[in-house]
């Protein structure tokens, strides 16, 4: 997992690459439930970039990207939106990996 130190090393993700952007914050339940699982989740679809960013530090990036519920899921190549799991909802390590094989086509 990528955690950006900049708002510079963020928007270089953004614009090229396979990522997959995982927002996130630290007071945040329902992301401390799906991080222990990430690692696999990765592990699974090498293909990709994960960048976790953290919805609090990017509040701004957040705004512009739609984020209003976090955990989210927003998935890019090369600076154009593939797909996205952005709701108020717990995920599950299923429906991540579920999502991920949908976006990859």
């Amino acid at each position: 997992m990528i955690i950006p130190k900049n708002i510079e090393e963020l928007a270089s993700y953004a614009e090229k690459g396979k990522n997959v952007f995982f927002f996130t914050a630290d007071w945040c339940g329902d992301c401390s439930f799906i991080k222990p699982q990430m690692p696999e989740i990765e592990a699974d679809f090498p293909q990709f970039n994960f960048i976790q960013v953290d919805r609090d530090q990017y509040i701004d990036v957040a705004a512009e990207w739609s984020i209003f519920g976090i955990p989210s899921f927003v998935v890019t190549n090369d600076g154009e939106e593939l797909g996205r799991l952005v709701n108020k909802n717990r995920k599950t390590k299923e429906e991540i990996s579920g999502f991920l094989k949908m976006v990859e086509g």
